[in-house]
């Protein structure tokens, strides 16, 4: 907890210097005390004798006097120098947490500014993620204070998730984006907060570990009428093949985002297209093809030709619904509203 005591230095010889430096204040005390009597005593005898005007500060006693205070003032700075040190032999825990290393044992001689252990908070935790710099625009990242670009709204959410051992997952919220790019990944951190990371406070919590490795699924912005096609259908990362008028084309498109099962397109489709979702070998644009649909019409051959459904043909037949050149995925179509979420890549904690 909060103040409890870490580990202690031997303190006699702290002890000593405050007694040292109390009996010095004593003493400076006591000489202010004379000067000060002295100087009352200068002024009384000066007016005693009937002298005009103001007497002069030599008279007085004064720089006996101002001598005499800074005397005390250095006295008293001196007795709370030693008290603060005295103070520091006792290394209590600054928060709440574990401790992650230590650094020194008992009866080993240490000097001032020697580390002597390093602990961690347990209210909260922080996760520095990376983002490619793609996914930037699809991301309404915390700019100002925690607060995203543009209005107040509520904390950017992600989700937290670790193989160690069975599959746990936390809720993180984005609490703050770094002013600079790191200089050796040239990208972009976010900073994730895990409230209660070792189930303290809620015994059924999965305990996070210091130091592994995690994933994150941050919440992304939502676009409007995007297109969105599985990653098998793309072709070295650049096209696509569609069906029209009963001719395989090929189409080159711009991706705009991409996870590593779907990805949302730039340029290069329109709503209602027919897609070819079928894994195809090498086969030209402009060749003519049948497209299998629900009534089971012929299975589309590269050659041209085509024959009826078989047994072994059944994995090239489309679910029911539109016809489309096809085996488990519906036409590239226009999606009133899709979410696009990033996943940071592996970062320790």
């Amino acid at each position: 907890a909060a103040g409890d005591v870490l580990l202690a230095v031997d303190a006699r010889d702290h002890e000593a210097d405050v007694r040292i430096a109390e009996a010095t204040l004593l003493d400076a005390q006591q000489v202010l005390a004379e000067e000060q009597a002295r100087s009352a005593q200068a002024l009384a005898d000066w007016e005693r004798l009937e002298n005009r005007g103001v007497a002069p500060i030599l008279v007085l006693r004064k720089p006996q006097l101002m001598a005499a205070q800074a005397r005390v003032i250095s006295a008293e700075a001196a007795l709370t120098k030693a008290q603060l040190n005295l103070e520091r032999t006792r290394i209590t825990a600054p928060f709440a947490g574990r401790i992650l290393k230590k650094q020194v044992d008992l009866g080993q001689v240490v000097s001032n500014n020697s580390q002597l252990a390093e602990i961690y908070a347990t209210d909260y935790v922080e996760i520095r993620l990376p983002l490619r710099n793609s996914d930037l625009s699809f991301i309404a990242l915390p700019e100002h204070n925690g607060a995203q670009h543009g209005a107040e709204a509520a904390p950017l959410k992600a989700t937290i998730g670790s193989s160690l051992g069975a599959k746990r997952s936390w809720q993180a919220n984005i609490v703050r984006t770094e002013g600079a790019i790191d200089e050796n990944a040239r990208q972009l951190h976010i900073v994730a907060q895990i409230d209660d990371p070792f189930g303290i406070y809620s015994p059924d919590t999965n305990p996070l570990k210091i130091g592994e490795y995690v994933t994150a699924e941050i919440d992304g912005k939502l676009l409007e009428q995007a297109i969105v096609i599985p990653n098998h259908t793309i072709y070295q990362g650049s096209y696509v093949y569609i069906v029209e008028n009963g001719v395989l084309l090929r189409r080159d498109i711009e991706i705009a985002w991409q996870n590593d099962r779907e990805a949302v397109i730039a340029s290069g489709l329109v709503p209602a297209e027919q897609l070819v979702v079928t894994t195809l070998g090498q086969i030209t644009s402009g060749t003519r093809v049948n497209v299998l649909d629900d009534e089971q019409q012929p299975v589309a051959r590269p050659d041209g030709t085509s024959k009826e459904p078989s047994p072994t043909d059944a994995g090239t037949a489309p679910p029911p619904g539109p016809p489309a050149a096809q085996q488990n995925q519906p036409p590239a179509r226009a999606i009133e509203k899709q979410q696009a979420a990033t996943s940071a890549g592996d970062e320790p904690t």
